[in-house]
C-alpha cells in the first residue's frame, strides 16, 4: 500500500456535527433548573425563613463569584477592587430609597446602572495597567472611592446608615424576607446564565483569545479593548445590583464595611480559587465549600481568615484548577459546556 493510500479517508460531508450537548450537560441543566425552581418555592416550604436566612448570603456570594470569575478567569482581568461596586450599590440604594423616596426593591437595577457609570472612568484608568499592576490599580481606586464616600456628608460620611422603618414600612416583614430572597436567587441564577451566555457567544471566543494572548488576538482582528470593556460593564452592573440586595438583607451599613476588600473581594477570590478559576461550575462548588467551612469556623475569630487563607494557598499550589479541575481529572464532566465539540452523526 502506498503512503497515499495509507492516509485516512476524508469524512463524507455531514458525517459530523458541532455540538455542546451531552449526557452530563443535560443532567447539569436539569439539576440546575430543578434546584432553581425548588428554591424559588422556598417561601412556601420554609415558612419560618430559617433556611432562607442562611441561603441568602450563599446566593449573593455566588453572584459576586461568577462575576469576578468572568473577569479574572475568562478575561484575564484580575481585579482586587470589586468591593467598590458592592459599596456603590449599597450607597446608591440608600440614596434612592432614603433620600429620594423611591421604592427600595425597584431601585436595585438603578443601583447597577450607577455602578456602570462609575466603572467607565475606572476602566479608563485601570485598563492602562497590565497584569499585577491592574490588580493593584483597581484596589487603589476602590480605596479612593471609599475615602470619597467616607468624607461626603450627603452620604452620611463614616457613620452607620440604614433603611429606616419609614422606607420599608409599606412592606410587611414576611414580604421583605420573600422579596429579598427572590432577588438574591435571581442574581445568583442570572449571574451563572449570563456567564454561560457570554462565553457561548462570539464575545466569549474573543474574550478567551484575549486572555490567552492579547497581541495574538489583535492580530486576528479581535477588538481586545472593546471586548474587555464589555465584560467589565456587565460585571460592574451585576456587582452593583448584588451590593444593593446585600443592603436589603442587612438593612444597614457604613463605608468601611460596604467597601471591605476582605469581605467582598478576598472571600470571593477564595470561593473562585477553591471551586476552579475559569470554570462556569467552579464558583458553585467553591461557595458551597466556603460556607461549610464558615459554619465550622464560626467561633474562630482571627483564626478563621488564617485557616481560609492557608487552604486557598494550598489549593493554588497543589490544585490550581480547583475542585472542578480535580473532578475533571477523575471524570471529564461539562455541566455548563461552552466549548464546541465535533460529534459523529449516528447512521440512519
Amino acid at each position: 500500500m502506498s503512503p497515499v493510500d495509507a492516509r485516512p479517508a476524508t469524512p463524507a460531508p455531514g458525517a459530523y456535527r458541532i455540538s455542546r450537548s451531552g449526557i452530563d450537560a443535560t443532567v447539569g441543566t436539569i439539576v440546575f433548573a430543578a434546584a432553581a425552581v425548588v428554591l424559588a418555592l422556598a417561601p412556601w416550604w420554609d415558612a419560618d425563613a430559617g433556611l432562607r436566612t442562611k441561603l441568602i448570603p450563599i446566593l449573593l456570594y455566588l453572584s459576586l463569584a461568577q462575576m469576578w470569575n468572568l473577569l479574572a478567569g475568562f478575561a484575564g482581568l484580575v481585579s482586587v477592587g470589586q468591593q467598590m461596586f458592592v459599596g456603590v450599590g449599597m450607597y446608591a440604594l440608600l440614596s434612592f430609597a432614603e433620600d429620594q423616596g423611591l421604592d427600595p426593591y425597584l431601585s436595585v437595577p438603578l443601583c447597577g446602572l450607577v455602578a456602570v457609570l462609575l466603572s467607565v472612568p475606572v476602566a479608563a484608568l485601570a485598563f492602562r495597567l497590565k497584569a499585577g499592576y491592574f490588580a493593584i490599580g483597581t484596589w487603589v481606586i476602590a480605596e479612593v472611592v471609599r475615602l470619597f464616600v467616607n468624607e461626603w456628608g450627603y452620604l452620611g460620611g463614616g457613620t452607620v446608615r440604614g433603611l429606616t422603618p419609614a422606607t420599608l414600612g409599606s412592606y410587611s416583614k414576611a414580604t421583605r424576607q420573600d422579596v429579598t430572597f427572590w432577588l438574591a436567587l435571581a442574581l445568583a441564577v442570572g449571574a451563572t446564565l449570563v456567564v454561560v451566555a457570554v462565553l457561548r457567544s462570539r464575545v466569549g471566543l474573543a474574550l478567551r483569545a484575549v486572555r490567552d494572548s492579547e497581541s495574538g488576538a489583535r492580530g486576528l482582528g479581535v477588538d481586545a479593548t472593546r471586548t474587555k470593556v464589555l465584560v467589565w460593564l456587565i460585571a460592574a452592573f451585576w456587582t452593583g445590583c448584588t451590593g444593593a440586595v446585600i443592603l436589603l438583607n442587612t438593612t444597614s451599613t457604613r463605608s468601611d464595611s460596604a467597601f471591605s476588600v476582605s469581605q467582598w473581594t478576598a472571600l470571593v477570590i477564595f470561593v473562585v480559587v477553591i471551586g476552579g478559576v475559569g470554570s462556569t461550575t467552579g464558583p458553585i462548588f467553591g461557595v458551597i465549600v466556603y460556607f461549610a467551612l464558615d459554619q465550622l469556623l464560626d467561633n474562630a475569630d482571627t483564626w478563621r481568615f488564617i485557616v481560609l487563607g492557608t487552604i486557598a494557598a494550598l489549593f493554588a499550589v497543589v490544585a490550581p484548577t480547583g475542585l472542578y479541575g480535580l473532578i475533571q481529572k477523575w471524570k471529564p464532566l461539562q455541566f455548563f459546556p461552552v466549548r464546541r465539540t465535533l460529534v459523529a452523526r449516528q447512521p440512519q
